[in-house]
């Protein structure tokens, strides 16, 4: 299928990817008034009296604002709000598919950090949750720090902590395979943007092992020019190597790629230890191919595409992670649900299933919101972020 083609034609058809349905039928006067005016006065002064029963009369209990200001949409870059949009429908759809959350796209005609922050601050009243999307790095760093202080719900950037959550899940399968401990693993991540200091900042609280983070100058140190972001992890890391992404993979047990096409060679998988994991997630295409880094001695490999195996797909996160934390109306998502997602995710195959082709559920596995919301709602009650 050429799906540009048919993507194109079917957008045109549906104009737009989502419609509002009513939950009642409005068919004579008493419907007219209960829901409507005057009967609506009732919840009104409910909510006015206790602000936090506007998450059972109203659908903001399990309603998510999916916001991006259109800055790094996909593998598209800076494309504009306009047309972020259809990227914004599809994660909602998403969304109600996976998890049963009702999603709501906003896009922000603003590249200003404070006006954004402010803007989306002042919408969270209505909403359980906040999803930031595509938004460029470094600014969506300062961003989520600043919403995070502000708002009273939870705000989670998919884009970092998703990516990290179904890396992290994929990874503790994949050193099941490989037969090698927690903890005992080096992995280099290559990529330094908002998708991998966040999956550096996961895997050092999961306890995986040494992460050293490379970007295209080279292996990042106590030295470099750091974003904020990258101040995190060499905060943690305290590396002061320095070198190539060559010099970086050598006698590694991890590669993790959220960078770009063709930039591993076979000379390199090579290089690392036996049982090595590759996960080149560069999308269309990866660092290195499957084939190419299974054909230099890679045991495990696992990329962002759906015709490989092993694919690495936020949606296995992000759908439960908002389903479990709206069910406890939590303030936070903080690093417990994360971690607590990522084991969720990875529990769904049994040992015994486990191989070098089948270390992560498949992204249309409908198992798995439920798992990770029961995860995310433990953690949740358990970190003291749950109100319910």
């Amino acid at each position: 299928m050429d799906y540009a083609k048919e993507s194109l034609r079917l957008h045109a058809q549906w104009q737009g990817k989502l419609d509002i349905q009513p939950k009642m039928q409005i068919t004579n006067r008493d419907d007219l008034s209960l829901t409507y005016t005057p009967g609506v006065a009732a919840p009104c002064l409910e909510i006015q009296k206790d602000p936090q029963k506007s998450y059972t009369l109203t659908g903001r209990g399990n309603t998510v604002a999916v916001i991006t200001d259109g800055t790094a949409v996909l593998g598209l870059g800076d494309i504009g709000p306009e047309a972020g949009m259809p990227v914004m429908e599809g994660k909602c759809v998403l969304f109600k598919e996976f998890g049963g959350v009702n999603a709501i796209p906003l896009c922000i005609r603003s590249k200003d950090t404070e006006e954004i922050v402010n803007t989306i601050a002042l919408l969270a009243g209505s909403f359980g949750g906040i999803n930031l999307e595509d938004i460029a790095a470094p600014r969506c760093f300062e961003i989520e720090k600043r919403l995070k202080e502000v708002c009273d719900i939870p705000v989670f950037h998919d884009d970092q902590h998703g990516t990290a959550i179904v890396v992290a899940s994929a990874l503790l399968n994949a050193l099941k395979v490989v037969n090698k401990p927690m903890g005992s693993v080096r992995i280099v991540i290559n990529g330094a943007g908002s998708a991998g200091c966040a999956i550096a900042k996961l895997l050092l609280d999961m306890h995986f092992g040494e992460v050293l983070l490379v970007d295209k100058a080279g292996i990042l140190n106590i030295h470099s020019a750091l974003t904020s972001g990258q101040q995190r992890i060499l905060a943690i890391t305290k590396c002061e190597r320095q070198g190539t992404l060559a010099d970086a993979m050598k006698d590694a047990d991890v590669f993790i790629g959220v960078s770009a096409p063709h930039i591993v060679s076979q000379e390199m998988v090579r290089s690392m230890k036996a049982g090595a994991v590759v996960f080149p997630m560069a999308n269309p295409i990866p660092e290195i191919m499957p084939d190419e880094a299974l054909a230099a001695g890679a045991a495990v490999v696992g990329t962002g595409r759906s015709d490989f195996p092993n694919q690495i797909n936020n949606v296995l996160a992000f759908p439960g992670i908002f389903k479990g934390a709206l069910a406890v109306q939590a303030s936070d998502i903080n690093e417990e649900m994360k971690i607590a997602a990522a084991y969720g995710i990875a529990s769904l195959i049994q040992e015994e299933e486990l191989n070098k082709e089948y270390i992560i559920p498949s992204a249309l596995d409908k198992r798995v919101a439920d798992a990770v919301a029961e995860a995310v709602m433990q953690a949740a009650r358990e970190s003291g972020v749950a109100r319910k």
